[in-house]
């Protein structure tokens, strides 16, 4: 039998969802291993095959390796060439101030310290043509700093490589010939922005060997079968080219419960949906008004990752967040998370309070059937460490919990409003999809804040992440830098390189032994960047013939006018191709395997509002039969998630997905 496997690592629980060849889904959920991540994957297959896994089987994964080495600093010693009298460009970056009047600004936690820097003697103009030619003194003398250094791994970034690669083709290939992976600018992000390009390719280099050998070890537990990593623009990619573009998983895991909530969405008739997604450690929200939404803004500590990455804003708000106070004597929560281990003080060895204790201390959360019975959460744990917290406050234990939910939701609900009001949306016109272990305990409270009146919980949300990966396809993506001063007549030429681009993405699928025509279908995506002459900065616009049209209209939109009257400059293309090698499973809820009614559930529960103890009704998810409506306050069930419906909503059942909507609400 084939199977197929979606794999989602968080921060606290790494989750799976396994589809047979007969289309039958199942779900499995553990506690991660963030000291070797793979050892949760071991276990997690071992509960589902045994000791022996299947010969046919393909794996999507979602990974934080690369994130978490950044982060913690724990990536590869990395060394930058760049060309000489650029040296200090990481350090300088734009001179762009968050906040312009602080006079005690601290600067950006560098990636890599100055010592690891060199400037060769070197450079090109913006044309490409060569000013000073790399000769053989100078690449000798960047070995020699190489090897002095001790590097891992090299990150080459020239001044105007995008338009003419030829030097730093050199130095690759000399470090390579040294044993040491060297990534260069023109593959990874050619294009033209010195900082952004040099920022995007040291990340790159400085991530790449450790997320590339956490995949080799991965590849040896998977025997000889396919695995795949789910990038941060939506799509996977085979294992074996991950090497060039590691960067693009540091949004690994969130972006696959944000294509699979789309795809979803489109199949219930809901247009435009914003995506809640809380786990155990942060909250990831995104806006799709339609579609996907795509940035080149994305930022980590500051550092610009100018690659299409699916717009996702993370904040440090999950189920694991710690309550803390601060020297004013206020109440805090997060972004510190208590994570796996030792996990918040109701899994039974953390000490410091979190956002599970006060929804476990509130009654919000049933002990007996968490993770459907697997862990019985510690309930008496918590009340000496709420009281302790609660006394230092000035404050009731009681209110204490409902303060710790009252910050985390303000928390995530300007994390939502980030994405909706700060852009222009209104988020009264969208469908709230809510999804993660935690969020069905709190979405209701921020669409009440945020004027939302329809929430969708789909079956299997507390793994959906991991569905959304099933679900997914192959998809390679590769740019170059066109440069065309007037786009009248340049078709032609943009015709000529999605050609050259499309031949070199088909290169990359052979190197990974896939075959085009073992594909259950393929697509083709080009976007190009214009701008009218004179502007410094460009938006993105579909090709096709109306390509010019398509571009007026959407500066438009964005900024409130056109100019037809004025020539329009295109920067560059980028060309997409997506590949499928599977039947898309659906997202019903058939078939799903579940520890239901394995455990008694009382009939009511009491349970904490800010209004009072209200005994609320308590029953399992597939309780909630279709057609029916049921009223809150209701506490729903599942294996891997609790939704609490409060008083003002209703809840039914439509094709096995959950909907909430305030009283009231039209009914679609």
């Amino acid at each position: 039998m084939h199977f197929r496997i979606g794999i989602d690592t968080g921060g606290t629980f790494t989750d799976f969802v396994f589809l047979g060849e007969n289309g039958a889904l199942n779900r499995w959920k553990t506690l991660s291993t963030p000291s070797d991540p793979a050892r949760a994957i071991k276990e997690g297959l071992d509960s589902f095959f045994g000791p022996n896994l299947p010969t046919s089987l393909e794996c999507i994964h979602g990974t934080t390796v690369g994130t978490n080495a950044f982060l913690e600093r724990k990536g590869a010693r990395t060394l930058l060439l760049t060309t000489k009298g650029f040296e200090d460009c990481l350090f300088i970056g734009r001179q762009a101030r968050e906040s312009l009047y602080d006079l005690n600004i601290k600067p950006r936690r560098p990636i890599i310290p100055r010592q690891f820097v060199y400037g060769v003697d070197e450079r090109m103009d913006w044309q490409g043509n060569i000013v000073t030619p790399l000769d053989e003194a100078s690449l000798k003398k960047a070995l020699r700093f190489v090897k002095r250094r001790g590097a891992e791994s090299v990150a080459c970034v020239f001044l105007h490589s995008y338009a003419n690669n030829l030097h730093e083709k050199m130095v690759k290939e000399a470090v390579e010939a040294l044993g040491i992976p060297c990534d260069i600018s023109s593959r990874v992000l050619p294009r033209f922005r010195e900082f952004e390009r040099l920022s995007t390719t040291l990340i790159n280099a400085y991530i790449g060997p450790k997320v590339v050998d956490y995949v080799r070890r991965l590849e040896a537990l998977f025997g000889g079968n396919s695995l795949l990593i789910q990038l941060s623009n939506g799509g996977t990619s085979p294992a074996t080219l991950l090497r060039d573009h590691a960067v693009q998983t540091l949004l690994s895991g969130p972006a696959g419960g944000v294509q699979g909530a789309l795809a979803l969405a489109k199949t219930l008739g809901i247009e435009n949906i914003m995506t809640f997604d809380m786990g155990g450690t942060s909250t990831d929200c995104s806006i799709c008004p339609g579609d996907l939404t795509y940035t080149r803004s994305y930022t980590i500590e500051g550092y610009p990752v100018a690659m299409p990455i699916i717009d996702i804003h993370t904040v440090g708000a999950g189920g694991g967040s710690i309550a803390w106070i601060d020297k004013g004597g206020i109440l805090r929560v997060g972004p510190e998370s208590a994570g796996a281990d030792p996990g918040p003080v109701c899994y039974g060895k953390g000490e410091e309070t979190t956002v599970t204790d006060a929804n476990c201390f509130l009654g919000r959360l049933l002990p007996e059937a968490f993770l459907g019975g697997r862990m019985h959460l510690q309930k008496d744990r918590i009340t000496p460490r709420m009281e302790s917290l609660a006394k230092r406050l000035g404050m009731s234990p009681l209110d204490t919990a409902l303060g710790i939910i009252k910050i985390v939701n303000t928390n995530m609900v300007q994390a939502l409003r980030a994405i909706s009001v700060e852009r222009g949306y209104d988020p009264r016109d969208f469908t709230l999809v809510t999804f993660g272990g935690a969020g069905g305990l709190h979405a209701a409270f921020l669409a009440d804040e945020l004027g939302i009146r329809r929430i969708l919980f789909p079956s299997y949300g507390g793994v959906f992440s991991a569905l959304g990966m099933v679900n997914s396809s192959i998809r390679l993506e590769r740019e170059h830098p066109l440069l065309l001063r007037s786009a009248e007549g340049g078709d032609h030429r943009i015709l000529e390189e999605i050609h050259r681009l499309k031949r070199a993405i088909l290169k990359d699928l052979e190197r990974a032994n896939i075959s085009i025509g073992d594909m259950a279908s393929i697509g083709e995506q080009v976007t190009l960047e214009a701008r009218y002459r004179g502007q410094s900065h460009e938006i993105e616009v579909p090709f096709a013939s109306n390509w010019q049209e398509t571009f007026h209209q959407t500066h438009k939109r964005l900024y409130g006018y056109h100019n037809r009257d004025e020539k329009i400059e295109v920067t560059s293309l980028r060309l997409g191709i997506t590949v499928s090698t599977h039947k898309n499973p659906g997202w019903s809820d058939g078939g799903q395997q579940s520890t239901e009614h394995t455990i008694e559930i009382p009939k009511k529960v009491p349970i904490y509002f800010e209004k009072g103890l209200t005994l609320t009704p308590c029953r399992y998810r597939s309780k909630v039969r279709y057609g029916e409506v049921e009223r809150g306050p209701l506490l729903i069930i599942d294996d891997y998630t609790t939704i609490l419906c409060p008083e003002g909503w209703t809840i039914s059942n439509r094709e096995g997905h959950l909907i909430m909507e305030r009283d009231g609400a039209p009914r679609t």
